[in-house]
C-alpha cells in the first residue's frame, strides 16, 4: 500500500508540472501516467485498477479545483458524461497496463501503449459528442479536431511514457522491484 500511496502522490505531482501547453489545448506533461503504470505491472491489473481508479477521483478533484468544470456552463448529463469519458474512463484505464507484464519489456510497452491510446479514444469520443459547442468556429468538423485536439498532447505524452518505460524497465534495480 505504501509504494501505491507514493506513486499516486508522484503521478499526481506530475501531472501538475506542465511541460508544454499545446496550441489547441490540453498540456505534456513529465511522465505523469509512467507512475500509476509502474503500479499495474508490479502487482497486476486487479490493483492496478484500483489505484488507476482513485488517481481518476484525484484527477476530477483537481479538474474541479483548478480547471473550474464546473463553471463551464454544462448541463448535468453532459457533466456526468464528462466525467466518466475525461475522468473515470481516460484514466481509470491505466491501471490495464500491467496486463501483459509477463511479456517482459514488449509486453509492458505494448500494455502502457495500448492503454494509452484507450485513454486517447475516450477523450476523443467525449471531444466529438459533448464539447462540439466548443470548437473554435474555423473547424467544421468536431472529429477531426477532437482527434487534434487530444492528439497534440495525447502523442507526445505517449512517446515520452515509452521512453521513459524502456529507460526505467532496463534498469536492474527496476527489474528486481517489479519480480519481488
Amino acid at each position: 500500500m505504501a509504494l501505491t500511496a507514493i506513486m499516486l502522490a508522484l503521478a499526481t505531482v506530475l501531472s501538475m508540472i506542465p511541460l508544454y501547453k499545446m496550441p489547441l489545448g490540453g498540456t505534456l506533461t513529465p511522465l505523469s501516467m509512467l507512475p500509476i503504470a509502474l503500479v499495474s505491472i508490479k502487482y497486476g491489473v486487479k490493483w492496478g485498477t484500483f489505484t488507476s481508479l482513485l488517481y481518476a477521483v484525484i484527477q476530477l478533484g483537481l479538474g474541479l479545483i483548478f480547471d473550474g468544470i464546473l463553471g463551464w456552463g454544462l448541463t448535468p448529463v453532459v457533466l456526468v458524461a464528462c466525467i466518466i469519458f475525461d475522468y473515470i474512463i481516460a484514466f481509470g484505464i491505466l491501471g490495464l497496463a500491467g496486463i501483459f507484464r509477463s511479456k517482459g519489456l514488449v509486453g509492458i510497452c505494448s500494455g502502457i501503449a495500448m492503454t494509452l491510446f484507450i485513454r486517447f479514444a475516450s477523450h476523443v469520443f467525449s471531444g466529438t459528442v459533448l464539447f462540439a459547442s466548443f470548437m473554435p468556429e474555423e473547424w467544421s468538423n468536431p472529429f477531426l479536431y477532437s482527434i487534434c485536439y487530444n492528439g497534440a498532447y495525447m502523442l507526445p505524452e505517449l512517446i515520452l511514457t515509452m521512453i521513459g518505460a524502456v529507460i526505467l524497465f532496463k534498469t536492474p534495480q527496476i527489474k528486481k522491484i517489479i519480480k519481488e
